[in-house]
């Protein structure tokens, strides 16, 4: 689930979740709750293809910050420099 495979799709993968939602994540520290309404936005609005649920999501924030991509701060996501 982590990376895509034979049945999974790049989308539907947290690898891929995770490149959909770095770009989100600026300098500017971002709630998790922002995160999620963003997605469902650009999910509905046909912007990003796979149906993730929340679970996903905060695996995939778990997922950047354990190689180094994103980090805490002020309660809030930001994106490592």
């Amino acid at each position: 689930m982590i990376l895509p495979t034979k049945h999974t799709n790049f989308s539907e993968s947290l690898l891929g979740f995770g490149s959909y939602l770095l770009p989100k994540i600026g300098v500017t520290a971002k709630t998790v709750d922002a995160l999620w309404n963003e997605y469902k936005i650009d999910y509905f609005n046909k912007k990003y293809p796979a149906k993730q649920s929340f679970d996903n999501l905060l695996l995939t924030l778990v997922f950047l910050h354990s190689i180094g991509a994103i980090e805490e701060q002020d309660g809030g996501v930001i994106k490592c420099n």
